[in-house]
């Protein structure tokens, strides 16, 4: 079953349109895979997912995403529904996408705006509800090597990734904040030269009480 649809701009990270979500006691649960799925589109953007087409693995359900011209569009399927049949879903969206002029689509500045797309969508993915119509069936016996170049991840994997850099990013600011001056060359030679002296300094005083503690109490305890 498709359940989730949403096309988004690479560039930017902006999603444009999404197709009607799986009626069902699901639906409110959806919310959480389309939230997912924004992650997956801003990750892109940033460069952090380089395949142009992926499956991901999450929970009993698999994400199936595309990615060509700057657009991404993804698909949200059963762990069961065939992932020939999700691409093929994906490239027709895609050739009808395209017949959109590319200016238009640039000036879309709010999430989900492009609403005449969802239409579109609608009466793309009827065609892909029943796996077993002829033309379904047509397109899971053809070309079977298609999903030979289609990586394949948990997204458990990509949320771990996702965390580890991060925290790599974050060291070199933490290590930035440090005040420069406590690096500089010329503290380093004034402590060098100095802390010597320092502590001889101090061991000296400490003796020194100490002495002077120990007399005390002799000059005490002889009256």
């Amino acid at each position: 079953m498709v359940k989730l649809t949403i096309i988004g701009r690479v560039s930017d990270g902006l999603p444009l349109a999404q197709g009607p979500r799986f009626m069902n006691e699901e639906n409110g649960y959806l919310s959480c895979y389309k939230e997912q799925a924004e992650f997956i589109l801003r990750d892109i953007s940033r460069g952090s997912l380089a395949p142009t087409k992926m499956t991901i693995r999450i929970h009993h359900n698999c994400f199936n995403y595309l990615v060509e011209n700057g657009v991404f569009f993804i698909v949200l399927c059963d762990s069961s529904y065939p992932r020939k049949l999700a691409f093929h879903y994906l490239q027709d969206l895609k050739k009808e996408f395209e017949k959109f002029d590319e200016t238009l689509i640039g000036k879309i500045t709010r999430p989900y705006s492009f609403v005449r797309f969802d239409g579109i969508i609608a009466n793309i993915r009827r065609q892909y509800i029943d796996t077993r119509t002829q033309a379904n069936l047509s397109k899971l016996n053809a070309n079977w090597k298609e999903d030979l170049d289609i990586v394949t991840e948990d997204m458990a994997q990509i949320l771990e990734r996702r965390r580890n850099s991060e925290i790599v990013e974050s060291l070199p600011a933490s290590h930035q904040s440090a005040p420069s001056i406590w690096a500089s060359p010329l503290l380093e030679v004034i402590a060098l030269k100095w802390t010597p002296i320092l502590i001889v300094a101090v061991v000296s005083a400490v003796l020194l009480w100490a002495t002077l503690v120990l007399t005390e109490d002799s000059i005490t305890s002889s009256w």
